[in-house]
């Protein structure tokens, strides 16, 4: 039984990672409607972020989290302004290609500025705690608790501000939002920005138990898309029980059968769900 808790302990902390992203990537794909490659190279920026500034500048893990968002954050505006503006009014395709070419720059720069070597990020909560019968690291829980509360802030945000209700109202009707004052650039800079942010976070708060490397966002955005196919594209609730899905079928897969088969298992779940309903698990109804 011991076992069994310490594999859903594992599995909320990656589904509540995976989840985090996905979500960033569902926001931006209730705008522009377009798959953004370029996500992932986001997550890696942010790990990239937070890694310098804990180690070159000194700083604590909370303020390398924080300094990681807002880098991130200019970054992913900047990318909005400077590539996905531009290519508004043309077809789809391009965007999907500029996506591309976006996460290869960053990849690039990474390497560029950091080299293709494996780093490892520190953290304060290195500690082993006792919960539930259970010793765990502290940074497992950490994950959880941040994941989670973002999450809910994201939700609270959303459905409960002037600002989120914007963001909404763009997703479900583009052209019916501007017609009654909706600045949908500014909306999709803010939704840039948020996506952005989110990826940061989860970047920092998973990269202290994994390795920070250029190519560390290919795998992730590659789950995240899987997890919004399967939730149902553009569905926030879809994002989160998606990711959720995945981070314990990989966890309890990984154990239970081979981890050599962890990555798979995503993928054969994809398959077998949308067999048996395609639409994904949630509809598409907007953002709630």
């Amino acid at each position: 039984m011991e076992l069994f808790f310490q594999q859903l302990l594992n599995g909320l902390t990656i589904g509540g990672v995976y989840s985090l992203v996905a979500l960033g990537l569902t926001l931006v794909y209730g705008i522009l409607h377009v798959p953004n490659f370029a996500h992932g190279a986001f997550y890696m920026a942010g790990a990239f972020a937070g890694y310098y500034l804990m180690v070159k500048l000194g700083l604590n893990y909370w303020l390398a989290m924080a300094g990681a968002a807002v880098v991130v954050a200019v970054i992913s505006m900047l990318a909005q302004r400077l590539v996905f503006h531009p290519l508004r009014n043309a077809p789809e395709l391009h965007d999907m290609i500029a996506a591309i070419g976006i996460l290869l720059f960053l990849e690039a720069g990474a390497q560029a500025l950091f080299g293709a070597d494996f780093h490892r990020m520190p953290t304060p909560y290195g500690q082993m705690v006792g919960i539930f019968g259970l010793t765990v690291p502290l940074q497992r829980l950490l994950i959880v608790a941040g994941a989670f509360g973002l999450m809910l802030l994201l939700h609270l945000f959303l459905n409960h501000t002037v600002a989120g209700s914007t963001i909404i109202a763009m997703a479900q009707d583009h052209d019916g939002a501007a017609l009654v004052g909706i600045d949908p650039a500014r909306v999709t800079l803010r939704v840039f920005a948020i996506s952005g942010a989110l990826a940061a976070i989860a970047a920092v708060l998973y990269a202290p138990i994994n390795l920070v490397y250029p190519a560390m966002g290919n795998l992730v955005i590659t789950k995240a898309f899987v997890i919004i196919i399967l939730g149902g594209m553009g569905s926030f609730p879809g994002a989160i029980v998606g990711g959720l899905i995945i981070g314990m079928a990989e966890s309890f897969g990984g154990f239970y059968v081979s981890t050599d088969y962890k990555d798979i298992i995503a993928f054969v779940l994809l398959v077998v769900i949308l067999s048996l309903r395609p639409q994904g698990l949630f509809a598409m109804k907007g953002a709630r």
